[in-house]
């Protein structure tokens, strides 16, 4: 935003300006896509920030990696201004992946950077709240997943790990679709084997790496509690499955995915698997 109170957003479009002590208008290209003439009803204000960042710790859904790293980053700018800390190593996955996307908002003014994350914030909100509604008085279960592809043919249920991007890595909300999808398909008396695949290049890349970084107030203890909680409801899952588990293993497998597969009925493996040596 210039000191007249334009704010130029990027793309080419050709605008009109009239210039002064000019008699006629003059066609000029400039990188933008819209003209805000209103400097102070684009700019948020310090409470507009604070209440934003409350209502990120009210958002009832994850609204997933991509999204979270941009809060952080735009937080971070509008706090500190551009990125003034060393980068870490190419081993620390998570601050690195941090840094990065502060460090890519460049020389962004605090006063943008903080539009920028309570415009997000109020988009978020208006995204997960309306893919949460639904009808007054009907089962609150999600009809279908976020993390998985679930398909019934033929007496047989395909459980399809969704998340290629991420080599299909287990978050949280997969442990949960998971166990979500095998007790439905247990009960399904359509259902006569039940099938776990992946989608894209990999079977799984084991746990994601966020997994670890959502620290409930009651600390490191606490996570560690709840974490032991959901891997035993997960792995009880498989044990007490009652019908014929198989699992078509599509490409590489790490970790939580590798243990599984002792638990699945018979396993099948396609050529692209290969042996990691450690």
């Amino acid at each position: 935003m210039d000191k007249h109170g334009i704010l130029v957003c990027m793309g080419w479009e050709q605008i009109e300006i009239s210039l002064p002590n000019c008699s006629s208008l003059q066609v000029i290209s400039f990188p933008v896509v819209q003209l805000h003439l209103n400097r102070t009803a684009m700019r948020a204000s310090q409470k507009d920030f604070e209440n934003a960042m409350n209502q990120v710790k009210l958002l009832k859904k994850d609204p997933g990696n991509e999204a979270k790293l941009k809060l952080y980053a735009l937080y971070k700018q509008a706090t500190e201004g551009p990125c003034n800390m060393p980068k870490p190593g190419v081993f620390d996955l998570i601050n690195k992946a941090k840094w990065d996307a502060w460090n890519a908002l460049g020389s962004l003014p605090k006063e943008t950077a903080r539009q920028n994350y309570v415009d997000l914030v109020s988009s978020l909100s208006s995204s997960l709240e309306s893919s949460s509604q639904v009808e007054p008085g009907t089962d609150r279960k999600p009809t279908g997943y976020e993390t998985l592809m679930v398909t019934s043919e033929d007496g047989i249920t395909k459980i399809m790990l969704n998340r290629p991007t991420k080599k299909n890595a287990l978050s949280v909300e997969m442990y949960h679709e998971i166990m979500h999808a095998l007790k439905a398909a247990g009960k399904d008396d359509s259902a006569i084997i039940t099938v776990l695949t992946g989608n894209g290049d990999y079977y799984s890349s084991g746990n994601d790496l966020t997994n670890f970084t959502d620290i409930p107030p009651g600390g490191v203890e606490e996570k560690a509690k709840n974490s032991a909680i959901l891997l035993r409801e997960f792995v009880g899952c498989f044990i007490d499955f009652p019908k014929p588990l198989i699992a078509m293993v599509n490409g590489p497998a790490v970790g939580i995915s590798v243990t599984l597969l002792g638990l699945f009925d018979a396993v099948y493996a396609s050529d692209r698997v290969r042996k990691l040596k450690l």
